[in-house]
């Protein structure tokens, strides 16, 4: 079991009971999924960094994603409806806590100028949006062996309702983020 899991199981849920007076245990904030979103964009004619992009999110989110298509054309972009623009991964249960844990642990210190997570990364509930810049900060990713460097979004859904609490929540589970 994940350290991020042991931790919101026996510290958050009776933290947020008392400090913010929840009647019951079940209605405190909880992680419910997290999604990783990488766009093809200017690889979409390289059949070799497409399936690149779609190995290393396989290795980084530990199960198969899935390719996402366009809905509709759009000739300035040179998209054609079902051409396959993006790759998505969506994470349950203990796959998405040790994905979480090696973020936090391992990829986020990695990130070159990191000074923490913005308040502006939070949506108007309580979930959390980051950009990776560099997949290779993820330790199972060799660096000398990439050839193609990319970026990707994980988003992290969560049931608070509002900011402060979604804020607040992962504060409690070690998540570094900025005092503004």
């Amino acid at each position: 079991m994940s350290n991020i899991r042991e931790k919101y199981n026996k510290e958050v849920v009776s933290k947020f009971r008392d400090k913010l007076e929840y009647g019951n245990i079940l209605a405190a904030p909880k992680i419910v999924k997290v999604v990783i979103n990488c766009g093809l964009g200017k690889y979409l004619k390289e059949k070799d960094a497409t399936d690149e992009i779609f190995e290393s999110l396989k290795i980084i989110s530990g199960q198969k994603p899935v390719l996402t298509k366009a809905k509709k054309s759009i000739s300035g972009f040179k998209i054609r409806q079902g051409q396959e623009v993006g790759v998505v991964a969506t994470l349950r249960g203990a796959r998405m806590w040790y994905f979480l844990e090696r973020l936090v642990s391992s990829a986020l210190p990695r990130i070159r100028d990191f000074r923490g997570i913005e308040l502006g990364n939070f949506d108007g509930r309580g979930n959390l949006n980051l950009a990776v810049k560099e997949h290779i900060v993820f330790p199972e990713i060799a660096a000398e062996k990439a050839k193609h460097i990319f970026s990707f979004q994980v988003t992290v859904v969560t049931t608070a309702k509002k900011t402060e609490e979604g804020v607040e929540l992962f504060r409690m589970l070690g998540f570094p983020i900025k005092n503004e």
